[in-house]
């Protein structure tokens, strides 16, 4: 018994055309309007569409590939350059901006090197300064207490200092030329400006041209001599103070302040010449 053959065997199954002769057999029909092919008519003219074979198709494929990939490998190259450029733009953005910090780094740095330099120098100026003010002031402080040992010595010849006195005091009374004044001195001193008060207010009379005026010797008396048991005590190493019977006016004109304007006025030189021979030492050494 023979069952019902199947659609896939050889018997049932027809050998299937060619693609080309396929194609040649349909390039003689045409559709119709019921959608059934009819053999084409045969036309007088040239075809205007030529049949094209396997080989025409294959080279015509071929050739769009190669068109499809040419136009592909010039666009990837196009998107590849734009790219690079791209990169390369956007390296050297960041290159300059990173050399940029950089440099404002560097200057921010070296500026404050130059103000830690400046500050240190003007550190180092000020210190020079004042140690040479600080030799200055101790030079200077020398001669003024060698100075002052020498005023010692004017009161001890009794002559001259008693000259000395007479002419303190007239100084004293010119500068006040008041009619009646309080005198000071040293305790030490009492004698010697008791015997020439008189004598100098003659002079002064002379030569202010004016009555001799009243000189009243005060009992509270000035500082004795300096010595070496007491070195920070008051001391005055002598001369005569002055002043108006009220108190207002004052003139000290003892050794010591006279030491003292002698030394402010002479300052100037005195410096200059330490100068000098500061100088002078370190060309010789």
């Amino acid at each position: 018994m023979g069952g019902p053959r199947r659609r896939g065997s050889c018997a049932a199954m027809r050998r299937r055309p060619p693609l080309m002769a396929t194609l040649a057999f349909s390039s003689f029909l045409h559709p119709s309007s019921t959608g059934r092919y009819y053999p084409k008519p045969e036309s007088s003219g040239p075809d205007p569409h030529p049949k094209m074979n396997d080989a025409d198709v294959s080279k015509q494929i071929q050739q769009m590939v190669r068109f499809i990939r040419q136009e592909a490998e010039e666009k990837a190259n196009e998107i590849s350059v734009s790219a690079e450029e791209e990169f390369n733009i956007e390296k050297l953005q960041l290159v300059e901006a990173e050399k940029k910090k950089i440099r404002q780094e560097y200057e921010r740095k070296e500026k404050q090197v130059q103000v830690r330099k400046k500050i240190e120098y003007s550190m180092q100026l000020n210190a020079s300064r004042i140690k040479v003010l600080q030799a200055q002031d101790d030079l200077v402080n020398s001669m003024k207490e060698a100075a002052s040992k020498e005023l010692l010595n004017v009161s001890r010849d009794h002559n001259n200092y008693k000259r000395l006195l007479k002419d303190l005091i007239v100084q004293s009374l010119l500068r006040l030329k008041e009619p009646s004044v309080l005198m000071r001195c040293r305790k030490e001193d009492l004698q010697l400006v008791e015997s020439v008060v008189d004598s100098a207010k003659a002079e002064y009379a002379e030569k202010a041209k004016v009555h001799a005026p009243e000189i009243i010797v005060d009992n509270i008396y000035l500082p004795p001599a300096p010595s070496h048991h007491n070195e920070h005590a008051l001391s005055c190493s002598g001369g005569v103070v002055l002043a108006s019977r009220d108190g207002k006016i004052v003139f000290e004109n003892t050794l010591d302040a006279r030491l003292d304007v002698v030394f402010r006025k002479k300052l100037p030189e005195i410096l200059q010449i330490n100068f000098l021979v500061g100088r002078l030492m370190q060309v010789e050494a």
